[in-house]
């Protein structure tokens, strides 16, 4: 006989309309199995599959990319370098196409359609005004499947502030250039870029008018279910309190940043409008929202994430690593070594808030592994070289194991022209979530099992 666990997997402490999900505690029963198996008892808690997905724009040098070597002995390249301490827990996939990111008729507008057919494997439609149309993503496929399990069946998150309307690419809406994920073939899912906002749709289930007079109050969520924790630390052994006491401090430093950058005067940045309430900091607003994104997971709001870390097309300078150009004017450097070497600058930070992510996901422990271990984070772009526009041979990088069924610590090369859309399918079946077709897809990815 297997004895009742003391606590739920889904246990919420509530005070004021505030509900803090609780993350995997020893108490909640042991963690068994890589997805939720419907026909297992119910006080045996299966580990629960995360996805992510990580969208940098304007290609990658690939020549800096690309790994020398192939299998479990490649080496990590220039801009892979900041992963390498994760090296065992990631593989690169090499080979892979997005091909409705290509014209395919239609004209220019590669930056546009390479977001919008991303996680979706669709051509978008040609269209500034209100017709728009990509197909189904990826992520929505696998919240439908787990809509039922957590709070929130996706987050959709970026650091880039995107209009739903108008022309930003030859032609094309700019809700393709800012907008990854898609509920419906006509039905584009806006990504947050105010941490506030997403902290506040994460733990708070209170109507907008109780919400502001407790921000007027300026308290913390976590003070309106102190009596809720006091009560459970009582059936808790020693290592669940101190996780306990570590997932509350991670809450309360997130909501200590967010009042930071609140306060912090406006920094005014060359084509770059900050929107209110977002931290002045580019690194502190990814760092932000990639912590936010591990909290969601730790505590089991939601499976599904999907973090654009700047739109497709992005002329955003990064003075701060001392390349003040735009992003999208050097990614068309003509073969010019000066303004490729800053690229590689861009590239290599963008890969650095990877290797933070990954880093807070493997540093926390969950049953018989990490946070890590129980997801599968794609991080990459529907570009390949920015110069070209090409979009086949893209910079994908696949990290965790999926709950054990994925092999990573390899360079995997594919044949050219194999739809990026067969990954998709390989994640989706990792949570039990099984389709023909999705997009462009020919069939489910093979070689990641190893």
């Amino acid at each position: 006989m297997i004895p009742k666990p003391a606590l739920s997997r889904r246990t919420l402490l509530r005070g004021l309309g505030i509900a803090v999900a609780l993350p995997y505690l020893e108490a909640m029963g042991p963690l068994r199995a890589w997805t939720e198996n419907e026909s297992a008892p119910n006080d045996i808690k299966m580990t629960p599959n995360r996805m992510a997905f990580l969208y940098v724009p304007n290609g990658i040098n690939m020549d800096d990319w690309t790994p020398t070597g192939d299998g479990p002995n490649f080496e990590c390249s220039p801009i892979l370098k900041p992963l390498e301490a994760h090296k065992s827990k990631f593989n690169i996939l090499t080979g892979l196409t997005a091909d409705k990111a290509r014209a395919n008729g239609d004209g220019g507008g590669d930056h546009a359609r390479a977001l919008a057919s991303f996680l979706t494997g669709c051509q978008a439609r040609k269209t500034d005004g209100t017709n728009i149309r990509a197909g189904v993503s990826v992520d929505q496929v696998a919240a439908a499947q787990l809509a039922d399990r957590t709070r929130l069946p996706s987050l959709e998150i970026g650091c880039e502030q995107g209009s739903m309307a108008g022309n930003c690419d030859s032609g094309y809406s700019c809700v393709y250039s800012s907008t990854m994920a898609w509920r419906s073939a006509t039905q584009p899912l806006p990504k947050e870029v105010d941490p506030k906002v997403v902290f506040e749709r994460m733990f708070s289930s209170e109507p907008d008018a109780v919400r502001v007079q407790r921000d007027r109050k300026r308290r913390s969520i976590l003070d309106f279910v102190r009596e809720d924790s006091k009560s459970l630390s009582g059936k808790l052994g020693s290592n669940d309190v101190r996780k306990l006491d570590e997932y509350f401090s991670s809450v309360r430093d997130i909501e200590l940043r967010i009042e930071r950058a609140e306060k912090m005067p406006p920094v005014k940045r060359p084509e770059y409008a900050v929107p209110t309430g977002v931290p002045k900091d580019y690194a502190e607003h990814l760092k932000l929202m990639a912590d936010l994104m591990v909290l969601a997971f730790q505590a089991d709001v939601t499976r599904v994430c999907t973090y654009v870390l700047a739109n497709e097309g992005s002329n955003r300078g990064y003075g701060s690593i001392g390349v003040p150009e735009g992003h999208h004017d050097l990614s068309h450097h003509g073969n010019d070594q000066a303004k490729k070497d800053k690229i590689r600058q861009i590239n290599t930070f963008h890969v650095q808030q990877l290797a933070y992510l990954l880093d807070r996901l493997n540093s926390i422990p969950e049953g018989e592994g990490t946070l890590l271990d129980h997801s599968m984070v794609v991080y990459g772009s529907g570009n390949s070289d920015g110069n070209r526009h090409n979009h086949d041979d893209l910079p994908i990088l696949l990290a965790g194991s999926g709950c054990g069924t994925i092999a990573t610590g390899r360079h995997i090369r594919y044949p050219k022209e194999t739809p990026l859309n067969n990954l998709w399918l390989a994640l989706l079946e990792r949570i039990e979530c099984r389709i023909d077709r999705l997009g462009d897809s020919t069939g489910v990815l093979s070689g990641l099992n190893g």
